[in-house]
């Protein structure tokens, strides 16, 4: 499928990634509407009450004076700009009330009307194209399950790597966090992710891979499952906090788990003694540096070579039926078809950001 980006221009894109915003009401619809009908009724009972209490500074036209009756009828009339005029305000004080008060509910009350007509009509119904637009389009993307520090840098580096960045579909329960996501031209969803309706909303049945980037390993097994249970085959990447729950992962479905303590406690003694180790194996790791760790098939010329003798990079390890194998395993270190090769390679892309 044709990327979006190559399909648009950098200034119509940059244009149009803010719009890739969708987000959920945190409150429920009907909850919303009560909130709102209980205002307008306050506001419609108190102008009630200053035209009963101020009924001497009106006229009735009919009976010339003004009952309570007549007063909850001023005012409705008066609130939907009817005005027949029947019932008028003749003390000064009368018209000043109207107009410095009265008004400005009757305009207050329109707004909110027209804000619930807006908010529960118009923006539902373009809210529900622009998702399905969205669910048409997506596809072989990749879903990022929190955007804290992890995700964050997770996401980047997908979109630099894997995707372009409007194939990234951050899901994240901060409104903050996903307004971030999708100034940084990601697709922007507010919800819990371990919901099925958000994780179909992202388009899960056709994602490439669901990368699990949340702060706690009990809410991380608990997506895991949710995102097996809809989609058996798409590739899951968790973060795995603690060692023991990396087992915990692994049995809800996760495919593979990195447990950042770890990987940053090896870093962290090696630096100890060594001093350029941590540098380079983040270089290995990161899109925008020089060198680049990729895993590959091997080519048709390197078939039977051993591995020391490509001419592209340097092959550090061969993983041949899962089993991994060094340089110095003799015949084993021949490469055959099928195996994958851990391939170290210039990185065009970090080059070209010296």
């Amino acid at each position: 499928m044709a990327s979006l980006k190559e399909a648009l221009s950098r200034r119509e894109f940059a244009k149009r990634r803010r719009l890739v915003l969708y987000m959920r009401a945190q409150a429920s619809s009907e909850w919303i509407l009560a909130r709102r009908l209980a205002a307008v009724l306050l506001l419609l009972a108190s102008v009630i009450a200053i035209i009963w209490f101020d009924r001497q500074g009106y006229h009735d036209e009919l009976d010339g004076h003004v009952s309570f009756v007549d007063a909850v009828y001023l005012a409705m009339i008066t609130i939907t700009t009817v005005g027949y005029g029947d019932i008028v305000p003749v003390a000064t004080h009368s018209r000043l009330i109207d107009a410095l008060f009265i008004t400005p509910v009757r305009f207050f009350i329109w707004f909110i009307f027209i804000g619930t007509a807006y908010q529960f009509l118009f923006q539902k119904v373009l809210e529900n194209f622009r998702m399905n637009k969205l669910r048409e389009r997506l596809q072989d993307h990749v879903i990022v399950c929190g955007f804290g520090e992890s995700g964050r840098v997770a996401a980047r580096e997908t979109a630099e790597k894997v995707v372009s960045p409007e194939n990234v579909v951050v899901i994240d329960a901060s409104e903050q966090n996903v307004r971030d996501a999708a100034d940084l031209g990601y697709i922007g969803l507010h919800g819990n992710p371990s919901h099925d309706e958000i994780l179909r909303d992202a388009g899960l049945e056709k994602a490439r891979a669901v990368i699990v980037a949340l702060e706690r390993d009990d809410s991380a097994v608990l997506v895991v499952l949710t995102v097996r249970n809809i989609n058996p085959k798409v590739k899951i990447v968790s973060l795995a906090w603690a060692n023991d729950n990396v087992k915990i992962l692994r049995q809800a479905g996760a495919d593979i788990t990195v447990p950042p303590f770890q990987v940053g406690g090896f870093l962290l003694a090696d630096a100890i003694s060594q001093n350029f180790i941590t540098d380079y194996v983040l270089d290995l790791l990161t899109a925008s540096r020089k060198v680049a760790l990729v895993e590959r098939a091997p080519r048709p010329d390197e078939l039977g070579r051993d591995m020391r003798e490509i001419k592209q990079g340097v092959a550090v390890r061969i993983y041949r039926d899962g089993i991994s194998i060094e340089f110095d395993e003799g015949e084993n270190s021949r490469i055959r078809e099928g195996d994958v090769l851990l391939v170290i390679e210039a990185n065009p892309a970090g080059e070209k950001s010296e």
